[in-house]
């Protein structure tokens, strides 16, 4: 398989990493809203904080994302050396991913977002099991 077509691919799974934690959260807020048991189960809880937990850690450590050197290392084998050798995917995807910031600036960012997910963590804790429908009718009507 190309490098090229290797590199997107990684890019795809980072883009997605992002909606996850960026979307879990807010799934979490609204989920918890409207009653959606599946926002606090402990798989997807776990995997939400500990995902911006290593985004975190990583960027005060002074460290890029692993993601983002696997991809770049297969651009620079692939020969891609300039943004007229960005593929489709490469081009809007890293528009919608990448922002020129200094790295202790998205240090600061990622850890307001984790401050954030850990008050959504308290606010709305996870569950063993899935509230049971009705349970909470049932007990205001009392």
């Amino acid at each position: 398989m190309p490098f090229a077509a290797l590199a997107d691919a990684v890019l795809v799974v980072h883009v997605g990493v992002v909606v996850f934690v960026v979307g879990g959260l807010l799934a979490i807020l609204v989920g918890n809203v409207r009653g959606w048991w599946w926002v606090n189960t402990w798989p997807f809880r776990v995997a939400h904080a500990g995902a911006i937990a290593v985004i975190a850690v990583q960027a005060w450590l002074g460290r890029y994302c692993p993601l983002t050197l696997l991809e770049v290392a297969l651009r620079r084998r692939a020969g891609q050396q300039t943004a007229d050798d960005a593929s489709f995917v490469q081009f809007w995807l890293e528009r919608l991913l990448y922002v020129q910031a200094p790295l202790w600036l998205l240090a600061v960012v990622y850890t307001l977002f984790g401050l954030v997910v850990a008050l959504a963590w308290w606010r709305y804790p996870p569950r063993r099991r899935p509230r049971a429908a009705g349970v909470a009718s049932r007990r205001s009507a009392a």
